[in-house]
């Protein structure tokens, strides 16, 4: 039959390897809707909550859009079907009703935007005209994509999904990235998204294959279908024929072999060839990444990203809730060290527990986040403080501090963190003194006046992967800008360099926890510019660990500099190419 027939689709690969599972496809439906009464003062507040769910929807029709020009059949139909749903949230019938309800009746927008589809698909079927029937599914469409704007916090779309299944959807968010479960999920890709946005990142750290910018990615395919997801060459193959899955099962065999290899090196420290300790740490997303953290033989957790404690749920949680969090796992990681990254909501990681706390602006990466948000909000900041130093009587710990910007950002986190001290004594908890402060460079800024900030801080960690965003002003989510955000550009790296250069005058300890840190082509440009401490993914670990065995430090800076010598990404990244090339030779 025409449908059994093999068909390949290309997107961007932004997270390796290989699977192969039935296909599970993520509506824009099937959204639980809560209804609750609200006070006639929190009406005016409630209308500001759907237009800025109106706006969301119309920027990712948008999106849309544009990925739909690709298309290799139909694309002028989908364009036009787009175009109609973003013209019933300009003043149509349903945002009319949709406000009306509200205002009339009191009740929060999710259960309005219901009330109002509902109303308007009856007035559709009295009709009893085809045409305007098909405009029922459309309103339903859209309605579902306005829920899903105003609840994707707090909805889990992977809760039916069957065991070794590959997902494909339009868009897979922050907090539907933590959702995700590697025991049951064994890959994905997208419509939007690019290599390093949240959801790519987290999906790395799993070790999940990911592919996004796939424009057909759901044209002609049902759920149930096997597909065969390859995050290497960024493609998809649906329903494979014999020959491809019999090719596909060798390469992930082999993939495996490669693995058991790696894995030998667990127990055996990082040590350069001329015998140099390089502590090789790892991120962690969630809790449940410490059995890879453990497995992977790493030296401590460099970055501890402590946004899961606040996503998914509508509260804010406490001091007792977050010490407890943090104490599990100090104590799992057995004398370990732990950097405790505070707070990083905002830009594409919105948390509903902040309510009004964290504003809608035009642009979320370059609004009230991380440690701004923090100052702002200091309730919250001190909340995390006060918790983690209860949990540093626990295990050796680091406190991390994103989104810095100036010397007085830390400054004033440094007072906070003071005051939390004095508090916690009145009470009777007297911490072991107050463990490291450091910052988080990430910002152009932060890593032209590193000589001041070093002064103020105890450690710095290299975030390379929103320096990048900010120095070459890219969007890291987005997937129409993917080709243009590259950590390996000059700015970047002189950025880091200089960085490195600052803490090595301060004698102080510097770390490089982004995403280039746990790439294998990087490991002689990094250790060359001076950085010693590497923080990555628990599954990219052994890899770089096998890297680092191999090079000697002397060797190292000279490739270096050779690297920044060249005055283009492409020069670099045909250097980096040209070292692993001739290494595979000599082997």
């Amino acid at each position: 039959m025409k449908n059994d027939i093999e068909r390949k689709i290309k997107g961007n690969g932004v997270a390796p390897g290989i699977a192969v599972g039935p296909a599970f496809i993520i509506e824009q439906s099937g959204v639980p809707v809560p209804e609750y009464d609200i006070p006639s003062a929190q009406v005016e507040n409630e209308l500001k909550r759907l237009h800025s769910a109106i706006d969301k929807v119309q920027q990712h029709l948008a999106q849309l859009r544009q990925k739909a020009r690709d298309l290799p059949v139909g694309a002028e139909d989908m364009t036009l079907l787009l175009d109609a749903y973003k013209g019933m949230l300009s003043g149509s019938r349903l945002v009319r009703g949709v406000e009306e309800i509200i205002a009339k009746q009191r009740i929060n927008a999710e259960a309005a935007i219901q009330k109002q589809i509902g109303k308007l698909k009856a007035d559709f079927a009295a009709m009893d005209d085809p045409y305007l029937a098909a405009r029922a599914d459309d309103v339903g469409e859209v309605g579902a994509r306005l829920l899903r704007s105003l609840l994707q916090q707090n909805y889990n779309p992977f809760a039916d999904a069957p065991e070794g299944c590959v997902i494909l959807a339009e868009e897979i968010t922050p907090a539907d990235a933590a959702l995700l479960d590697p025991g049951r999920v064994v890959g994905f890709a997208t419509v939007l998204g690019g290599a390093e946005g949240h959801a790519a990142i987290i999906a790395r750290a799993l070790g999940l294959p990911a592919i996004s910018g796939v424009g057909a990615l759901t044209h002609g395919i049902k759920t149930g279908d096997t597909v065969v997801i390859d995050g290497y060459k960024g493609e998809i193959v649906i329903r494979p024929d014999a020959e491809t899955l019999q090719r596909v099962r060798q390469e992930i065999q082999r993939k495996k072999q490669e693995d058991k290899r790696l894995k030998a090196l667990r127990d055996i420290p990082a040590l350069t060839v001329d015998n140099k300790l390089i502590a090789l740490q790892a991120n962690m997303e969630l809790p449940r990444d410490l059995d890879a953290v453990r497995d992977s033989g790493a030296a401590g957790v460099g970055l501890l990203r402590t946004e899961f404690m606040f996503m998914n749920r509508a509260t804010l949680p406490d001091e007792e809730e977050q010490y407890q969090a943090l104490r599990k796992m100090i104590e799992a990681l057995n004398g370990l060290p732990l950097t405790v990254r505070t707070l990083d909501i905002g830009g594409e990681k919105l948390a509903s527990a902040l309510g009004g706390m964290s504003e809608e602006c035009a642009n979320p990466a370059l609004g009230l986040r991380a440690i701004r948000l923090g100052l702002k909000e200091p309730k919250i900041l001190e909340t995390q403080l006060t918790a983690i130093l209860r949990a540093s009587m626990h295990g050796p710990v680091r406190i991390l501090i994103p989104m810095v910007s100036s010397v007085s950002q830390m400054t004033e986190v440094r007072a906070h963190l003071l005051q939390v001290e004095r508090r916690l004594h009145r009470r009777g908890i007297k911490p072991k003194g107050l463990p490291p402060l450091g910052a988080m460079i990430e910002i152009p800024s932060a890593a032209l006046v590193a000589d001041a900030l070093a002064k103020v801080c105890d450690f710095f960690s290299i975030g390379s992967n929103d320096l990048t965003q900010y120095t070459l002003a890219i969007d890291r989510g987005d997937d129409s800008v993917a080709n243009l955000y590259d950590p390996y550009h000059p700015a970047v790296l002189r950025l880091i360099q200089f960085t490195v250069a600052a803490a090595w005058r301060a004698n102080i300890p510097v770390a490089l926890c982004g995403e280039i840190a746990g790439d294998p082509r990087a490991t002689p440009l990094l250790l060359g510019l001076g950085l010693r401490e590497l923080s990555m993914s628990p599954l990219r670990l052994p890899a770089v660990k096998s890297e680092i065995m191999q090079i000697a430090l002397p060797q190292a800076s000279d490739f270096a500099e050779q690297v920044m010598s060249k005055i283009n990404q492409h020069e670099i990244l045909d250097l980096l190419q040209k070292r692993i090339t001739a290494k595979e030779k000599r082997v």
